[in-house]
């Protein structure tokens, strides 16, 4: 399959079907207020190929694992980020997550080293040491916490040591709330008044620009800072090879100040909000489990022996990793993947028309029963290799795919099991009754009202 020729563009191929009749309005506000329950039932009525008219904009969604395929990786250079992502550079720039062409590629080459094998190595070396701390500071014996607002300033703090080189602990829950302030904002993707809304001086408008102006002032901040210790160091220092980049004149870096920032916001917040809240889905997912929260424990306390994880405890900790791989197939923190067609083209044989906004959804595909058996149930144990082997690759993405897929893949993994094995060792975690936790799909999958627990110190 590939690019259609006019006569095809012009009908020889039918459009996806779909939901009939006038009632975009409704169909639009559905959408917009529950984006998981409305892509779920397009896929299930409609098939792997489906679309929705949503008032002037009509998206088409992809659910068939070898069409995603297609979509991520075999026929990428059809196709060009969605209008979501477009819109994100509102705040990101053209940072590696929202650039495209040319100036992505260079960007991604540029900053790979910092997740290279040997680098990744050095930051486990701190991973569960900050974790340890993290809670022997805030956390006392039987108290109540938001674990999801708690993940979140520690794998922040994680983020600005390792790649950053900085201590942002103080300020942690200030830049927290400028990100969610900021994020609130891409919610307006699919208001087709969007352009007309963000001229306006409403209060989610002010609010988002004194987000922006917030999460400014610290990366500009750790840049001056960065260049008060001068440009040596190692490749693990993102703002030191970014630095040093611009200053040898570096096509992909020399941009100025305003590239440097756009970058550096980006590995900041995108470096830590997935692993963040697939921290805070795992917890929740537990303290609903007891017996897979006590192999968690067995398995943490038989390799660390009441230490902190390390980079080396990694590959020793698989029960732990597949609880994790089980919990993102739950609550895939990236729940969609948007991008839109460069031109005509046909794509299981439907007609798809240039500039289409097309969706593949994690949170779709992920609790599809073709290929999970009692896919909303919780069973870390269908990660054991001979049987996800029995799984279509593309059944599973979590971080994307192809030559946009997490370019810190590999340190959102270790991070989150070294943590998840360090806080394991040491509390126990009782989720508090009488709460309704909802998924609340930004850009990212949170918990719209957070997530109550009760830490207690372990034996």
């Amino acid at each position: 399959m590939g690019r259609t020729t006019s006569a095809q563009a012009a009908g020889a191929l039918r459009p996806p079907p779909g939901p009939s009749g006038v009632v975009f309005g409704r169909r639009y506000f559905w959408f917009r207020r529950d984006p998981l329950g409305f892509l779920t039932q397009l896929a299930r009525e409609h098939g792997d190929v489906a679309a929705a008219s949503l008032g002037p904009r009509t998206l088409i969604l992809v659910s068939d694992p070898e069409l995603i395929r297609e979509l991520l990786v075999t026929r990428d250079r059809e196709f060009v980020k969605s209008p979501a992502l477009q819109r994100a550079r509102q705040l990101l720039g053209e940072g590696l997550l929202t650039s495209e062409g040319e100036l992505h590629l260079r960007q991604r080459r540029l900053i790979q080293p910092i997740f290279h094998r040997e680098q990744l190595a050095a930051y486990g070396s701190v991973m569960g040491e900050m974790a340890a701390d993290f809670a022997e500071r805030r956390w006392r014996d039987g108290a109540v916490v938001d674990v999801a607002a708690e993940m979140g300033l520690l794998t922040l703090a994680v983020v600005a040591r390792t790649l950053f080189g900085a201590d942002v602990q103080e300020e942690a829950p200030e830049i927290g709330r400028a990100l969610t302030d900021a994020m609130s904002l891409m919610r307006r993707v699919s208001n087709p008044l969007a352009p007309l809304l963000d001229r306006l001086p409403l209060p989610g408008t002010r609010r988002f620009k004194r987000a922006r102006a917030r999460l400014d002032e610290t990366i500009y901040r750790l840049l001056s800072e960065r260049r008060v210790r001068g440009l040596g160091g190692g490749d693990g220092d993102l703002l030191g090879l970014l630095l040093r980049a611009q200053a040898m004149e570096v096509e992909s870096a020399g941009r100025g100040e305003r590239q440097l920032r756009d970058e550096a916001l980006t590995l900041l917040l995108a470096g830590h909000e997935t692993t963040a809240n697939a921290l805070s889905w795992t917890l929740l997912l537990l303290a609903s489990d007891p017996e897979a929260w006590e192999r968690v424990r067995a398995e943490a306390r038989a390799r660390l022996d009441g230490r902190a994880a390390g980079s080396g405890d990694y590959d020793a900790l698989p029960y732990t990793l597949r609880v994790l791989t089980e919990s993102m197939r739950l609550f895939p923190p990236a729940w969609v993947v948007a991008r839109q067609a460069l031109h005509p083209l046909h794509l299981g044989g439907f007609a798809i028309p240039a500039r289409q906004p097309i969706l593949a959804s994690q949170w779709v595909v992920h609790r599809d029963a073709r290929w999970y058996e009692q896919p909303e149930r919780f069973d870390p144990d269908r990660w054991l290799p001979e049987r996800a082997a029995a799984r279509p690759r593309f059944a599973y993405f979590p971080v994307g795919a192809g030559g946009r897929k997490c370019i810190g893949e590999g340190f959102a993994w270790m991070e989150a099991t070294l943590v998840l094995a360090t806080l394991a060792v040491r509390w126990q975690f009782r989720l508090v009754p009488g709460q309704t936790i909802t998924p609340l799909p930004l850009v990212t999958l949170r918990a719209k009202a957070g997530i109550l627990m009760e830490v207690r110190r372990s034996d």
